[in-house]
């Protein structure tokens, strides 16, 4: 129990009705969940605005509301705060209840269009491999140690986050490793937090539906940036065109990364196999498990991360040699007999999927195809169907349209989107197989000998959201169990 005065340090207060003395017990955001004791912060969401369930979480048993606009009818025993902006308010005031847990870890936060997850997961692995005791915050999964946490959002709330990292603390962990997504930074669901450095990995085309325009999404993550203080570092890749505007304004100590440019941290790809990577980093040669340029920016900003945290070079790049990525990230398999290459990869950008269908085509010997089994989210960004059907068509030898999530949209109008760009020449290499199931089937089918099957958009996720109701599905599991059948 702390009182709500305690709670409250650096909250922007616009005014107060009550007792700012009161003892809370716990801090709620879901009016659902609060029981007595609680402290309810009202927050305006994208879809449900907190506001509206006030009284429900006074009925059962909010002692304290905090709000950006207080209802006309206040109870006697209830104390009520109004905030500048409840969001930013959940930040400071989850990090005050919960005791600062993030400034007694080391904690870096990872933000970007693409890497995330595998830039995190990889540093994790690393940290883990050199000795520390870590978590893991992921899209993926949440991880303290070897304990997995499932996880429901790349970045939890504000409230969730502080009760992680304060469970990540009493277990002893020394360092924190977490996407930071758009979402998170613009709902200031990491605000209050203490992180020690940040990595941006680049961006391109997404989430347009949320930030409505690139201009709003690149601000969101820079602003990232802005806030880390000046005891943090912040490493950005140079290659990226708005890399070195990430880092513009920032207090923290600045560093690049790069495979093309002058950089603080310079790689090299000397040979990229199936085997892996060759790479020259800052002139030490080293091979990697990984596969593929885009493996390469990964890898590096890795090194640079824990370089920045005060590693041994040498330690770093012994264990990071044997680290494999995250699940669902070119996480490949091949049929025994036909020697099929079935490859999963998360790819739901057209920048992604671009990137791992021309790390495919390098690690041709020549004479495989490539076969493309792609489809597009409902309820998300429209514009980018279109385009992520012509990288999809231009790349690959043959594709597949299916279903991906279609959430609440029609499987059939999403999959017309995706249709509606594409080329006259375009339209003689692709299939349309609502079933995703059905369409990796095909895919396999269509196969020859050492040809390349890719299955794209979903990568680590296990299920296939369909008007509200998560089914059970695992591509790379349905992508083993037809390549038994065609031993068979």
């Amino acid at each position: 129990m702390q009182s709500l005065q305690d709670i409250l340090y650096k909250v922007n207060i616009r005014s107060v009705h009550g007792n700012l003395s009161v003892s809370v017990s716990n801090l709620q955001l879901d009016s659902r969940k609060v029981t007595a004791g609680s402290c309810f912060i009202a927050i305006r969401g994208h879809h449900l605005d907190g506001h509206a369930y006030i009284d429900n979480a006074i009925e059962k048993g909010a002692i304290a509301i905090v709000a950006e606009e207080l209802p006309h009818n206040k109870k006697d025993d209830v104390t009520y705060v109004e905030v500048e902006n409840s969001a930013i308010a959940a930040g400071y005031m989850a990090d005050n209840f919960y005791g600062a847990p993030s400034a007694k870890m080391k904690v870096v936060g990872v933000t970007g269009t693409n890497g995330k997850t595998t830039i995190a997961t990889l540093l994790f692995k690393l940290f883990s491999g050199l000795g520390y005791t870590c978590g893991l915050i992921s899209t993926v999964q949440n991880q303290i140690a070897d304990d997995v946490i499932p996880s429901t959002h790349t970045t939890p709330d504000a409230i969730s986050i502080n009760a992680l990292m304060k469970e990540m603390l009493d277990r002893g962990c020394s360092h924190v490793f977490m996407e930071s997504s758009s979402h998170a930074i613009h709902q200031h669901r990491i605000t209050g937090l203490h992180f020690a450095g940040a990595v941006f990995s680049n961006i391109t085309h997404d989430h347009l539906d949320y930030h409505k325009t690139f201009d709003e999404y690149i601000k969101v993550k820079k602003s990232f940036f802005d806030g880390l203080p000046s005891g943090a570092f912040a490493i950005s890749n140079a290659d990226d065109k708005r890399g070195l505007v990430m880092l513009q304004n920032t207090h923290a100590k600045k560093y690049l990364y790069s495979l093309k440019t002058m950089a603080e941290f310079k790689g090299k790809v000397l040979e990229n196999g199936i085997t892996g990577l060759l790479m020259l980093i800052n002139d030490q040669e080293v091979h990697f498990r990984l596969i593929g340029e885009f493996n390469a920016y990964n890898l590096l900003a890795v090194y640079a991360a824990a370089i920045c945290l005060g590693e041994d070079k040498q330690h770093v790049l012994r264990v990071l040699s044997n680290s494999t990525g995250a699940e669902g990230r070119f996480d490949y398999t091949v049929s025994t007999r036909e020697r099929i290459i079935g490859i999963v990869d998360y790819a739901h950008t057209p920048d992604a999927l671009l990137n791992v269908l021309a790390t495919i085509k390098k690690l041709r010997q020549g004479h495989e195809r490539i076969i493309t089994v792609v489809g597009c989210g409902g309820d998300r960004d429209k514009t980018k169907r279109p385009v992520m059907a012509e990288v999809a068509c231009e790349h690959s030898d043959r594709v597949i349209f299916t279903s991906d999530n279609p959430r609440t949209e029609d499987p059939l109008e999403i999959l017309k989107d995706m249709e509606a760009g594409l080329q006259p020449s375009a339209r003689k290499k692709y299939t349309v197989i609502p079933d995703r199931k059905e369409a990796i089937k095909a895919a396999v089918d269509f196969a020859l000998k050492e040809d390349i099957v890719l299955v794209a958009g979903k990568g680590h996720e296990k299920y296939q959201d369909i008007k509200g109701i998560k089914y059970p599905f695992d591509d790379k599991q349905v992508l083993n169990e037809v390549f038994d059948l065609l031993e068979k």
